[in-house]
């Protein structure tokens, strides 16, 4: 199209330029469609019709060189200023930046992906334990181990290279690092073997909920003390989430206000309001104030210390007088940052530095010291005094959403012994918190919420122990390949379907099989977990490090009722509400719903839905049927 116009200076050496680049690019299409077409060969446990890919990828990986040279000659030739048609100019500018940042999102991936170590253990992925009984082995174990923590520490500083580099994110590098060698260095599965896995997971989990029995029908007195109980703490929850969620600032308000909520906040943004500022204590308040002020309908005279200051193991929190329920409102942020992210991360076990007659008193390393961060603040800088001196006659309440729930749980039970009356909410807390003894110590004065199939609640280092596990087994009974389980598995992710229909050697509904051991899941395995501390079949200690952990308080369940669409956005949900057991959340359920479960806007949506609907049975004349509650 643009011949006619390469007659120009420097016009020869672009025709020369763009007919090598178009040759280049020609063999680099063959040879990444011919990767294609040999990955798409034999199954996850059955490579050997792949085993030509290490050839095909070093070919590519050998024309990233003249794509390099070919790029570096056409910045060189832009930044000439070559006068040329601008048309075939910014053909050129294109091209070289699209290169650029081809080739440049290749090495960040190889860089943070690429396992330099797999070749090494690969040796020892069949020795089994009798293995580790050689001195030199466990050595070179030893090596390899510490080696893998070194990779992943080096993969997280580069996803994480915007904080900071004080004492508490080295820690929480490290911290992370760990967890990631310990989890990854036992398999040989890549992301998207996982992918495939938890694909297969939906599948046969659907499938064996449909082929169970229904469910057990237990009817009550409608006036049961155990139904006024549930009435009572969700009107609770419904009230103290308004504070979980205004403690994500403005960001959340604008998120479930998108056409309004700038508007609404815009102008406390840009007014100097400095008399109003100077009634509350904090920092870094700037947009966040005036989302607080409507998400939770109080004045500015009854927030007492509003802080946004976030570090790693330093969450924001906010301290309010909630007139209405008549209490002293301690608000902690949940996860919005790298930061908090690293807090959640750091998932090792700690003596939990209490004054209750509890033994037992481990927890979560990074919610703990996220706790004592606040606990600290709030104590030492007399901060709670301040509140009480206000309103003496109040009660004490702790809420957070997710990793704030957590830390507002261990914040509450710090608080006990110096303020006996104090309540805590958790909304949608990590599972993985702390010991059973403090998990029943806990549940006279905490209350959980967990709505539907939200993982985050079901979510601990045990947890991902028993999903990596089950993953390793249904991938090991696959019979099909693997670009056809992710293309199934995206179809009925999307649309839905038959779940019997699992591309799988076994039939839809014989599913004990799928407990015993495989030969193919077996070829999966590097060498043994130490981390399997649920695992009959392993023959080594758990490690101290990461013990089962569960999540805090009494347990409210909100389930979905019927369903409203694959991610829940067709139609108006509707929602039962019951007191769980702990045990209900001892596996990750695998669904579309499993992320957006957790969003506080969803949950928030969901409460209103439950509350309304149960004050609507309430209010509604007695028609001679009591009320019915599924167990």
């Amino acid at each position: 199209m643009h011949r006619g116009k390469l007659d120009c200076a420097g016009g020869a050496l672009l025709s020369s330029y763009l007919i090598v680049l178009m040759i280049l690019l020609a063999v680099v299409i063959c040879t990444v469609s011919a990767i294609m077409c040999v990955s798409m060969r034999g199954t996850i446990c059955n490579p050997g019709p792949r085993k030509s890919m290490s050839k095909l990828l070093y070919i590519r990986l050998a024309l990233f060189f003249p794509e390099m040279v070919w790029a570096s000659l056409g910045a060189a030739w832009v930044a000439d200023g070559v006068q040329c048609d601008r048309t075939v100019v910014n053909g050129i500018i294109a091209t070289v930046v699209v290169s650029w940042i081809i080739i440049a999102a290749t090495v960040v991936s190889i860089i943070i992906v690429f396992d330099p170590l797999g070749g090494k253990m690969a040796p020892y992925s069949s020795a089994g334990p009798s293995h580790l009984d050689s001195h030199d082995s466990s050595q070179l174990l030893n090596g390899l181990k510490t080696a893998a923590t070194s990779v992943w520490e080096t993969r997280i500083k580069l996803l994480c290279c915007c904080i900071g580099k004080d004492d508490h994110t080295r820690v929480a590098f490290s911290s992370t690092a760990e967890l990631f060698s310990t989890y990854f260095s036992d398999t040989d599965l890549v992301p998207s073997d996982i992918a495939a896995g938890l694909a297969l997971l939906h599948q046969q989990q659907d499938n064996i909920r449909n082929n169970q029995e229904p469910a057990q029908v237990v009817c009550h007195a409608p006036g049961s003390s155990q139904e006024a109980d549930l009435d009572a703490e969700l009107e609770n929850c419904h009230h103290y989430m308004q504070f979980a969620a205004a403690a994500y600032g403005w960001p959340l308000y604008i998120y479930r206000n998108p056409l309004t909520g700038l508007c609404r906040i815009g102008g406390d943004c840009c007014r100097s309001r400095t008399t109003d500022y100077d009634l509350v204590g904090g920092d870094q308040l700037n947009c966040h104030f005036g989302s607080i002020l409507h998400t939770t309908g109080l004045q500015y005279r009854d927030f007492i210390h509003v802080s946004f200051h976030d570090k790693v193991y330093e969450l924001p929190f906010l301290v309010a007088l909630d007139h209405r329920k008549e209490s002293v409102v301690v608000a902690v942020r949940g996860t919005m940052s790298l930061q908090d992210v690293l807090t959640d991360l750091s998932a090792e076990s700690e003596v939990l530095d209490v004054e209750c007659e509890v033994q037992d008193r481990l927890a979560h390393k990074g919610i703990s010291q996220a706790a004592r961060y606040v606990y600290q603040r709030l104590i030492n800088d007399g901060i709670l005094s301040q509140a009480f001196s206000i309103a003496p006659e109040y009660r004490l309440v702790i809420v957070g959403h997710s990793l704030g729930g957590g830390a507002a749980a261990l914040l509450a039970t710090m608080l006990r012994a110096a303020y006996p009356q104090v309540r805590c909410y958790a909304f949608s807390p990590p599972r993985g918190l702390w010991s059973k003894a403090l998990q029943e110590y806990s549940q006279s004065f905490i209350v959980s919420l967990v709505l539907g199939k939200d993982v985050i609640p079901r979510l601990s280092v045990t947890n991902l122990e028993d999903l990596k596990r089950r993953i390793l087994r249904v991938v090991a009974h696959c019979n099909k390949p693997k670009y056809k389980i992710l293309l199934h598995g995206l179809w009925y992710e999307l649309f839905g379907g038959n779940p019997n229909n699992l591309p799988t050697e076994l039939d839809g509904g014989d599913q004990e099989v799928l407990t015993q051991p495989l030969l193919g899941e077996q070829s999966l395995l590097t060498r043994w977990s130490p981390a399997y501390s649920f695992s009959s079949d392993s023959p080594l200690d758990s490690s101290p490090k990461y013990p089962p952990l569960y999540p805090p308080g009494r347990i409210i369940h909100l389930q979905e009722e019927g369903a409203s669409g694959r991610f829940g956005c067709c139609s108006a949900a509707h929602y039962s509400a019951k007191w769980s057991h702990e045990a209900e959340f001892s596996k990750i359920l695998i669904g579309p719903k499993m992320l957006t479960d957790h969003m506080p806007d969803i949950l928030m949506r969901a409460l209103d839905s439950v509350v309304s609907d149960r004050a609507a049975c309430v209010s509604c004349p007695a028609q001679g049927v009591s009320s019915v509650d599924v167990a």
